[in-house]
């Protein structure tokens, strides 16, 4: 079953994985005259139309239809007339059409005709507004035998039409039951199965834009612990935050490295901890900064010294922000995955999750932790894998130049981005991975194999601009 968010994101990756929005559109209307001509033959048909995509599927649908019996007996009500139209692709084929085209309705007509209904699509919420509520409140009404064209408008809203079929493309979408859609007809529509398994630039339309009500900190305040015997790490890590859109990045580093991590960037907020380490008594510290911020990434240049990782585990047991934990602070869990708390990401590559259990496949153990534990595993790879336990995706971008040094480092403050600012596990990771890789690609083009982490992180922007 599909949430509303995924079929536009499915759209775009079918096209990206070249299978173009209009051989989708043909194949959905075809699909749906096939059944309307089957269950309904020699009837009067009236399409309700609205502006969008919905809408085209319906013209191509109307197409078909008056080709197989008589365009007479076609109607196409456009609930805003052709100029209100949106959709290109649906303009497209509205020209096609060689049927009566109406922008008042009969309803006279309409009561003794089969109704379809391609009023709204998916992801509708609320209050429904006039001039839909009351065609909806008619066409329930009034018409005997309506037809929904991939959901029920207003499903999910406060008033929606009550079909007696639903025609819908793909997979069912999130709310569909027999209950509010009438019976329901599945039609496969051509979409690659590669769009739903790879990641790809749909992704990028989970990205949360900031509004233009935004202030100072509205969108995304990171804080990222490590240092210690690495001063880069946690560095490119605020970087790459930084470029993915987040407002604010603080940075909990070891006293002994303050001046250097500050050095990379006036942007970074440094708090030091005393010492030349992340040890026992900074917790409280570490606790009261969390909770000034919206997630925390745990990790970068940390360390493995047995006092940091005993810091790491306290820390855990405590922290009430969206967590992700790179490099050294996965050591702190390898033992005892049950201590991350639910929704925690992770982000380790084929050595280091072989630390949670040495005897099983990397793919299988990253799936077995994520039922298991509730967490979110990204593992970095050739191909990436990002596994929640329920869904997983692959992502196949990226360069082989991407395994110089602090190239995880850039991804963890990504996806730690990405989650501050609102984003759930999954989704971050998935888009974290996407882009860093996107960025990364974009990054060869200039470098070649003299490629650095750095470069990645000026090009996450570039790969923003196509959201």
């Amino acid at each position: 079953m599909l949430q509303f968010k995924e079929v536009a994101v499915l759209d775009r990756n079918s096209e990206f994985r070249g299978v173009p929005p209009g051989r989708l559109m043909e194949k959905a209307g075809k699909g749906l005259a096939e059944e309307i001509h089957e269950r309904y033959p020699d009837r009067d048909v009236v399409f309700f139309c609205g502006t969008g995509n919905n809408g085209g599927d319906a013209y191509v649908a109307a197409r078909y239809l008056g080709e197989w019996s008589s365009h007479d007996k076609i109607t196409v009500y456009l609930i805003k007339g052709s100029d209100g139209v949106r959709s290109e692709l649906a303009k497209k084929n509205l020209d096609k059409l060689d049927c009566k085209i109406i922008d008042e309705i009969d309803w006279d007509l309409v009561e003794n005709s089969v109704v379809v209904d391609a009023l709204l699509g998916t992801g509708i919420k609320g209050e429904i507004r006039e001039p839909y509520r009351s065609l909806i409140q008619d066409m329930n009404e009034r018409s005997k035998n309506i037809v929904s064209v991939d959901v029920p408008s207003g499903l999910g809203a406060d008033l929606q039409v009550r079909p007696e079929l639903t025609v819908t493309f793909h997979d069912l979408k999130e709310g569909m039951e027999e209950d509010n859609c009438g019976e329901i007809v599945v039609k496969d529509i051509g979409i690659p199965k590669e769009a739903e398994i790879f990641t790809g630039p749909g992704e990028l339309l989970l990205y949360p834009e900031p509004t233009d009500r935004s202030h100072k900190g509205d969108n995304g305040s990171l804080l990222i612990i490590g240092g210690g015997p690495y001063t880069g790490a946690p560095a490119l890590a605020a970087l790459a935050a930084y470029r993915v859109g987040v407002d604010l990045v603080h940075l909990a580093v070891p006293s002994k490295i303050k001046d250097i991590v500050a050095g990379f960037s006036p942007s970074f907020i440094v708090h030091p901890l005393e010492g030349e380490k992340v040890i026992q008594k900074h917790v409280d510290k570490l606790i009261a900064l969390s909770e000034e911020c919206d997630a925390v990434l745990l990790g970068p240049g940390l360390g493995g010294h047995e006092a940091t990782l005993k810091v790491c585990r306290d820390f855990f047991e405590r922290v009430q922000k969206p967590l992700v934990i790179d490099a050294d602070g996965l050591k702190s869990a390898a033992d005892n995955p049950g201590i991350l708390p639910k929704g925690t990401v992770i982000t380790p590559h084929a050595g280091e999750i072989r630390m949670f259990d040495e005897r099983v496949e990397s793919v299988k153990l990253a799936d077995k932790l994520a039922k298991k534990y509730g967490i979110t595993v990204l593992l970095k790879g050739k191909i990436d894998h990002i596994i929640d336990g329920v869904r997983n995706k692959k992502n196949d971008f990226g360069t082989p130049a991407m395994t110089v040094g602090g190239t995880g480092d850039t991804l963890a403050g990504v996806v730690g981005g990405l989650l501050s600012k609102g984003m759930s596990s999954f989704d971050a990771a998935r888009l974290g991975a996407f882009i860093t890789c996107k960025a990364g690609e974009l990054a060869f083009q200039d470098f070649s194999w003299g490629l650095m982490a750095e470069d990645i992180s000026e090009r996450i922007p570039d790969v923003l601009k196509k959201a």
